[in-house]
């Protein structure tokens, strides 16, 4: 109890933190379809997070230690450590070849604009839930070492749920879906392994994790009421069939 009594009181220490670091956007250049107000407020649908030790939360623990489990895989880590990264470039890399064409901003100005934009328009749906309940993160809460420790003191500022990086890799790869239907199987794939990897590095619960792929349909429903986003989805659908000639 000691534990985490620490743990909560750091946190709390350290919200105030939250909304200025967010607010500044994630990615360089982008320009999101909504800005945080104006996306839904997920407080008012989704539930609180199971509060620390309720039976609930017993299988969040559980899921922190096979997170931990799955580190002994070299490769399944290399891949959560690679997810941990916010760079457009990295994230886009990550679902090219299910895509079946190279995302850069040289080769696919369109779709890499329509990714980048929306990814920090749905991202903006998690800023007030994490500054709302600040939840702790694993890797606090046990006081261990993450997969990916140089993200660690930047993260101890930001709430654990829901987790930003799931609404990330699941934006981009419905976004993506949109574009390539085909492909969609192996897209949602790399999603979903997305959120997982976050399991996996010990910077979320896996009830963070569950929560930000419902919010992240939310988000992207409100993102086709955007006639910006819809011009957009329009221009790279148009560049897609292009490239794939």
């Amino acid at each position: 109890m000691k534990r985490l009594f620490l743990a909560l009181c750091a946190a709390a220490i350290l919200a105030a933190a939250t909304t200025s670091a967010t607010a500044k956007g994630l990615f360089k250049g982008s320009n999101p379809y909504f800005t945080a107000e104006q996306m839904p407020d997920m407080t008012q649908w989704l539930p609180a997070p199971p509060a620390f030790e309720s039976e609930q939360f017993s299988f969040d623990k559980a899921q922190y230690a096979w997170g931990k489990q799955m580190r002994q895989d070299a490769a399944r880590a290399g891949e959560a450590i690679s997810h941990a990264s916010i760079d457009p470039r990295v994230i886009c890399s990550h679902f090219s070849k299910p895509f079946g064409v190279e995302i850069t901003p040289e080769n696919t100005p369109h779709i890499f604009r329509l990714i980048v934009d929306g990814m920090e328009t749905a991202n903006n749906i998690t800023l007030k839930p994490k500054s709302h309940y600040n939840r702790t993160r694993p890797f606090i809460y046990f006081n261990e070492t993450s997969l990916v420790p140089d993200k660690e003191a930047g993260l101890r500022n930001n709430g654990s749920y829901p987790s930003g990086h799931t609404v990330i890799g699941t934006t981009a790869a419905l976004l993506l879906s949109e574009i390539n239907p085909e492909a969609a199987n192996a897209l949602i794939k790399v999603g979903y392994e997305y959120g997982q990897s976050r399991v996996i590095a010990g910077y979320h619960w896996q009830s963070d994790v569950d929560a930000s792929r419902f919010a992240t349909s939310v988000a992207l429903a409100k993102m086709h009421t955007s006639k910006r986003f819809v011009k957009q989805l329009k221009l790279a659908k148009k560049e897609f069939a292009r490239k794939r000639r």
